[in-house]
């Protein structure tokens, strides 16, 4: 193992969680202030040359579908292809889908350097087809292995070099995770985080911001893209300064107190949580395996979409893409097309003075281990609604007093068409009870960032919403 081993100071966990605490509350000492970002994001959206044409599967350039099978797959036998997953239940009977496999690992990287002393991260205005928006804040490095080994012959990714250990970085942060269950099969991507000391080349579509900066900018509607939350989400922070206006309120003060490691307030030990995880893996009796497309059962397909017949789920369409900002100028593909706005929703309530978070166990067909730690409360779709779900009710009637994080961001806009979630974190009613059903725990904001040392322990939305608990002290 080659180890870029860098200043000694950035080794200790302990002072990589105090330097990024630090640049979350350095809003006056980044190299270039939040108000300049907008005249940049407009610039570079004025520059974005980019259509998305939604088209029959025959005019997928590149694409088949694969005798026998059904399966839409790549010509090249890379990227990723569109088939089925079966999942066999005894409590939930069983039922199948289309789901995409992708089985390469991807890279999604932030870049940290200093600036005045403050560590800034390198992220870019991106495109993806699937965006709603068209162009979102994206990692440094937001590739699939066949995009950054040129399977498309399209050009080198930029800055690929630090995360591939070329570039003489300090690796700070390194987690292989899950993506979306309910969409994917056994999808990860490595999250990683990576220091620099040397100048690095800035390209237009490129820019430093602090991690205050980033806390700022995921209030705003689908502006930060899944990857960079997917990242933020891998940081660990130390517990914020008590010099911070949010200790003047009750709530933040019990936030910012949920960082600390040795309050010795939290509702559960480390090891009942990690206990309580296992035990819900081992009771969970979902047996999922891949099939042929041609064996999902309750879809029907067209020449130009594949959906359930109930019309609750979701669609898997075909675009044709046109730009000049990519490693390639056109392409086609499939994607999956929610219908609607999902949602995933955290409960929160103080214990003690500490705030706890409500995660729920939660089985997807997709994920390696089938069971994951999710939020209180997910729907992937507006029709995905189950009004007897736990705490549904509570999340639904939630007083707008109490609503802390109300903001719809975007998921994977490289895989998915316009798939847009509400994120909420909300804080309970007085009074709530800390008895929960079985498959819920809660736990500290601590406890949670101490789960992603693990892989596979805490889903996408989780994270995504851990996030966006970052972005309220």
């Amino acid at each position: 193992m080659t180890v870029v081993a860098g200043d000694e100071t950035w080794r200790a966990d302990s002072y990589v969680a105090a330097q990024f605490t630090r640049s979350a509350v350095s809003e006056d000492r980044a190299a270039q202030p939040l108000p300049t970002f907008g005249e940049w994001w407009e610039d570079r959206r004025r520059a974005a040359l980019f259509s998305v044409e939604e088209v029959p599967f025959r005019e997928l350039d590149g694409w088949k579908s694969q005798s026998g099978s059904d399966n839409l797959v790549h010509e090249s036998g890379r990227f990723f292809a569109v088939q089925g997953v079966r999942v066999e239940s005894e409590t939930h009977g069983t039922w199948s889908q289309p789901v995409i496999n992708q089985s390469e690992i991807g890279i999604l990287g932030l870049l940290v350097r200093e600036f005045g002393g403050v560590p800034h991260f390198l992220v870019q205005a991106k495109i993806e087809p699937g965006n709603v928006n068209t162009l979102q804040l994206s990692p440094s490095v937001q590739a699939t292995r066949s995009n950054y080994t040129r399977v498309h012959g399209g050009a080198d990714t930029r800055y690929l070099k630090y995360f591939r250990g070329g570039g003489g970085g300090q690796v700070l942060v390194d987690s292989l995770q899950s993506e979306q269950g309910a969409w994917f099969w056994h999808k990860r991507n490595r999250n990683m985080v990576v220091r620099v000391t040397e100048d690095v080349p800035l390209h237009e579509d490129y820019r430093w911001v602090t991690a205050q900066q980033l806390r700022r900018l995921l209030g705003v509607e689908n502006l930060v893209n899944m990857d960079t939350r997917a990242v933020l989400a891998c940081m660990r922070f130390a517990a914020p300064p008590r010099h911070l206006p949010a200790h003047d309120d009750p709530y933040l003060r019990a936030l910012c107190r949920s960082y600390d490691p040795v309050n010795g307030t939290a509702l559960h030990t480390d090891v009942e949580i990690l206990s309580w995880h296992t035990e819900m893996r081992t009771r969970c009796d979902w047996h999922t395996s891949l099939v042929p497309l041609a064996e999902v059962r309750n879809w029907r397909r067209s020449g130009s979409a594949i959906e359930d017949e109930e019309g609750r789920s979701f669609r898997v369409i075909g675009v044709r893409v046109r730009t000049g900002n990519r490693e390639i100028n056109q392409w086609s593909q499939p994607l999956i097309a929610p219908r609607g706005t999902g949602l995933a929703a955290f409960l929160t309530t103080s214990v003690h003075g500490v705030l706890h978070v409500l995660v729920r166990a939660r089985p997807e067909p997709g994920v390696m281990d089938t069971v994951e730690l999710g939020p209180t409360v997910r729907r992937t779709s507006e029709t995905d609604v189950a009004e007897d779900e736990p705490f549904h009710a509570e999340v639904a009637a939630a007083d707008p007093r109490r609503v802390r994080f109300d903001t719809v961001l975007s998921e994977e806009g490289g895989r998915f068409h316009h798939a847009q979630t509400r994120y909420q974190v909300i804080e309970a009613p007085d009074g709530f009870p800390t008895e929960v059903p079985d498959d819920f725990c809660w736990v500290t904001v601590h406890q949670l960032m101490a789960l992603l040392k693990h892989r596979h322990y805490v889903n996408i939305e989780a994270r995504s919403l851990l996030a966006c608990l970052h972005s309220l002290w």
